[in-house]
């Protein structure tokens, strides 16, 4: 049985909503918060210090959800370099502060304070820092002679990063304006945990998506969307106006729908997922939501035999040796069809699936692990957990002939398979890549195979406990 979790349900913002976020898979998301204005007639000076640390501020787009006021931003400065001590120490540049130092006298720790000229405060502006140069009783030191005591924050600072805006009103009045902006530090991935029992295809499947916030920002009780897919993303240094505010439009143009009963939808051409509820995304913090809980979902084992692995056509090859391994492992690999059917059928993200089996005493073992793409329902899961540890394949040319006046190649390949399970029979797909030419005929076979491909047959071959079955086929080439 499917259960998926009510993770939509959002309604149109209101003049006091919380702010909302639709988070990307790939280091981005769009805001849209709330601002207080009261602007008269004509250009207002107004600062905004509610964005995040790595707002890209040409994506910026300020309007009255409500369509009273025209708004137009006439002039926007973005400042992102907030008070620290480096900073101020270059805003006292010549000029002499107090520095607090500690230190042992007769045992005891005293405190003192030294004065000292801020000839190089050595902060660079955009990052780094350089020495700093200190002149403390006539000699200069490229060390603090202790901590900073500055007499006040200084004329031109500000304590967390800001939009200085020159907005132009079309009439005077009091409202909450939207604003909307794309920012970096935010990303969001699935996870998937799936339990079987102790024997059987049979298993339960959790579902997990964990939310990044390292925007610099904590954002309380905020609306937040996923959005799954791979959307075309300049990167860095940031994305142009136009893309940005087309990307943001559509964002905030689908946060005005109705919620559907479902926890994600199908939007443009992708998938958006939301949260059930407001929820506190902090900053520098990792959060995770359950999202889908599917029971009794069917996940055969599949054994695969590929001996010649990484050996593929490219062009005409009769060289003997081409295409012999000594590869005897046999991969293991787990499949599942994402269908109603199958108690699932929902669009899942990608993300990483990891495998537990129960024990005998009931415990949970991990059995393996890897990652899916992004997989529209109806189409089948397939990866590979690891490889089998007793079962043996072993794989071998036993006749070739060439004859490069008259354009053909005979070969026969013998491929030996042992199941050393005491009380488990095997089903084993034997893989084989037809690799020397592209016309072909296989002209003797022990066993039916199917046609993959033009270059790829695949033999389905059952094994019983301790027994050993051979395979051997033989292809004729011609050119």
């Amino acid at each position: 049985m499917k259960h998926i979790l009510p993770l939509l349900g959002l309604s149109a913002l209101t003049a006091a909503a919380e702010p909302a976020l639709t988070i990307y898979n790939q280091n981005f998301a769009v805001v849209r918060d709330t601002v207080p204005l009261d602007l008269k007639a004509g250009a207002n000076a107004v600062i905004y210090a509610g964005a995040t640390a790595q707002v890209e501020p040409d994506s910026v787009i300020l309007r009255d959800p409500a369509g009273k006021h025209s708004l137009q931003i006439l002039e926007q400065n973005y400042r992102n370099d907030p008070v620290s001590e480096p900073l101020l120490l270059s805003l006292f540049e010549g000029k002499t502060i107090d520095f607090q130092n500690e230190r042992l006298k007769d045992n005891t720790m005293t405190r003192e304070t030294i004065p000292g000229k801020i000839i190089r405060s050595g902060y660079v502006p955009g990052g780094g820092n350089e020495q700093p140069i200190i002149e403390v009783a006539g000699r200069l030191q490229f060390t603090l002679p202790g901590t900073p005591l500055f007499p006040d924050l200084g004329s031109d600072t500000m304590l967390k990063p800001a939009f200085n805006w020159l907005l132009q009103s079309d009439a005077p009045g009091a409202f909450d304006a939207e604003v909307g902006y794309v920012t970096g530090g935010f990303d969001w991935s699935a996870s998937y945990n799936l339990v079987s029992p102790e024997k059987g295809d049979y298993c339960d499947l959790v579902g997990w998506i964990t939310m990044k916030n390292e925007s610099g920002k904590t954002f309380e009780n905020a609306h937040i969307k996923l959005l799954a897919g791979d959307v075309n993303k300049i990167q860095p240094p940031s994305v142009t106006p136009i893309y940005g505010r087309m990307m943001l439009k559509a964002a905030m143009a689908y946060d005005g729908a109705a919620a559907p009963a479902v926890s994600e939808k199908a939007f443009d051409e992708f998938h958006l997922y939301s949260i059930a509820r407001p929820t506190t995304l902090h900053d520098r913090e990792t959060k995770q939501v359950e999202f889908v809980h599917a029971e009794h979902l069917f996940a055969p084992t599949i054994y695969v035999y590929d001996g010649a692995e990484g050996y593929r056509f490219y062009g005409l090859n009769y060289d003997r040796g081409y295409g012999q391994s000594d590869n005897k492992k046999i991969t293991v690999m787990r499949e599942f069809v994402n269908d109603e059917t199958n108690h699932l059928g929902i669009a899942l993200p990608a993300g990483k699936l990891r495998f537990y089996r129960r024990d005998t005493d009931g415990q949970l073992q991990f059995v393996g692990e890897n990652t899916i793409d992004h997989t529209p329902r109806k189409e089948t899961v397939r990866v590979t957990t690891g490889n089998a540890f007793d079962l043996v394949g072993e794989r071998k040319q036993t006749d070739f002939h060439v004859d490069t006046g008259d354009k053909w190649l005979d070969e026969t390949i013998e491929i030996k398979l042992r199941n050393r399970k005491k009380d488990a029979p095997v089903a084993i797909r034997v893989v084989e890549h037809l690799y020397r030419w592209n016309n072909w005929s296989i002209t003797a076979k022990s066993d039916d195979f199917t046609k993959k491909d033009a270059q790829t047959i695949e033999f389905r071959v059952p094994v019983k406990p301790d027994e050993e079955k051979t395979v051997t086929y033989t292809v004729h080439y011609s050119w």
